[in-house]
């Protein structure tokens, strides 16, 4: 608990723009205290929660929201994930979604996909959305652009990359081949 309530007192100095040592001297509290209480160090008193709530101007129950939020976990047993196309698919490029989380508090949608090619597959190297993209190569060997840059993946491989820019797979040297693609961008768009 100590852990989280930390780490509310940390969130809304932020967005308080306030410095740790202004809310030392505002809490009377030193410098040292304020960080072993925002990184959980310590167990601070209900008198010295009261004091850093009146210095940041919110009510002391705002520490512990974030503590009893219900946050979500998805489990995706073995071959059940959902198979789906995604817009600007290939053919023979079967993607499995593998769990989703809506809305959240973290305020990024991550969408985890595990992507299948085989002999029917077609080569697709001008695929382009919004976000972050890493893949991860479970199986097979695939050569994949990246904007101007052609990197050959194979098995414990990872690239990560800005999807804005064309990518996808240019060559598939050995089949079937079988990545991660796990997609992360901002929950607003």
């Amino acid at each position: 608990m100590e852990v989280a309530v930390g780490r509310e007192i940390r969130n809304i100095r932020h967005l308080r723009e306030m410095t740790v040592s202004t809310l030392a001297i505002e809490t009377g509290l030193s410098v040292g205290m304020v960080s072993k209480i925002e990184n959980g160090n310590t167990s601070p008193s209900l008198t010295t929660l009261q004091a850093i709530a009146h210095a940041l101007s919110v009510p002391l129950t705002s520490f512990f929201r974030g503590y009893e939020q219900h946050r979500e976990a998805i489990l995706t047993k073995a071959g059940q994930g959902v198979e789906l196309e995604r817009r600007g698919t290939r053919a023979g490029h079967q993607y499995n979604l593998l769990g989703h989380i809506g809305a959240n508090t973290s305020g990024v949608v991550v969408e985890p996909y595990l992507i299948t090619l085989n002999e029917t597959s077609d080569v697709f190297r001008t695929f382009q959305h919004g976000g972050i993209e890493t893949i991860y190569m479970l199986e097979g060997e695939i050569d994949y652009r990246h904007g101007d840059s052609v990197y050959t993946l194979t098995v414990g491989d990872t690239l990560f990359f800005d999807a804005d820019a064309p990518h996808g797979p240019e060559k598939l040297t050995q089949l079937p081949a079988r990545y991660l693609s796990i997609i992360s961008y901002p929950q607003n768009t």
